[in-house]
């Protein structure tokens, strides 16, 4: 990262811009800082000026306890500010969560995109985010990082398996690293139902996106953003999971931010 821009509460919020043209900011979801949306920045440059910056708490941006939602929308406030006083949000996962809060809030956007923000649409989700959320406040109160990395990744679905080999992988120390951050995407979502009535305040134009490969509720929680939101498109990306792929996504996002 370029630049560190102080949030309102004194955190250094590294970020790096691309590009000439409307401000878009994007922002990661769990487990991820923001090199994980550079490919996705190189494209949309062409057109934009495109920040991406690692949310508190991960890469080079600093924390500052206790957290909070607030502190989060502060820090796209700050850099908002920075990049010439209003933006185009996108969001993925937990981060649309997190976009979606900050234009509910008030906050200088004009257009929102969001991808596959993982709301639980039944009973049986909700309860399984609870419970999730709940041994995940036990293992980072203990200090068993790894513990709770395995905590999300059978939350994403993941295979026993595959998480055993991911624990033996050269990324393993990385992930340990942020994993702290979790307890900040888990407050983003809140009790992890679509939270209808913040939907519903959100004033700009909000384009809800899922992947045709993705599950079913994933397709219904982003469809039920849009229905939500006054001013809401919902779009599947054919073949793309929840692993979207830059290359598919980008002709998307520059054709709606263009607007």
């Amino acid at each position: 990262m370029e630049t560190k821009t102080l949030s309102r509460d004194g955190t250094r919020i590294a970020w790096k811009r691309s590009g000439q043209g409307p401000a878009v900011v994007l922002v990661s979801g769990a487990m991820s800082t923001g090199a994980t949306l550079a490919p996705l920045a190189l494209p949309l440059a062409e057109r934009f000026g495109v920040t991406v910056y690692d949310r508190r708490g991960r890469g080079e941006s600093g924390d500052t306890p206790p957290y909070a939602v607030e502190r989060e929308i502060e820090d796209l406030a700050a850099l908002i500010d920075a990049v010439g006083g209003e933006a185009s949000l996108y969001g993925i996962s937990s981060g649309g969560a997190l976009v979606l809060r900050a234009a509910a809030s008030g906050l200088p956007v004009r257009r929102l995109a969001v991808y596959e923000v993982p709301y639980a649409m039944d009973d049986a989700e909700a309860g399984a985010r609870a419970e999730y959320t709940a041994r995940l406040t036990e293992a980072l109160a203990q200090g068993r990082r790894g513990d709770a990395v395995e905590l999300f990744l059978r939350l994403t679905g993941l295979g026993e398996a595959v998480i055993r080999g991911a624990r033996q992988s050269p990324m393993w120390a990385g992930m340990e690293s942020i994993a702290p951050s979790l307890a900040y995407d888990d407050a983003v979502m809140g009790d992890g139902r679509l939270p209808r009535s913040l939907l519903a305040s959100i004033a700009v134009p909000v384009l809800s996106l899922a992947g045709g490969a993705s599950a079913g509720w994933m397709r219904e929680a982003a469809r039920a953003v849009a229905e939500t939101v006054p001013q809401g498109t919902y779009r599947t990306l054919e073949g793309q999971s929840h692993m979207v792929e830059p290359g598919v996504l980008a002709p998307v996002l520059m054709e709606y931010f263009a607007q």
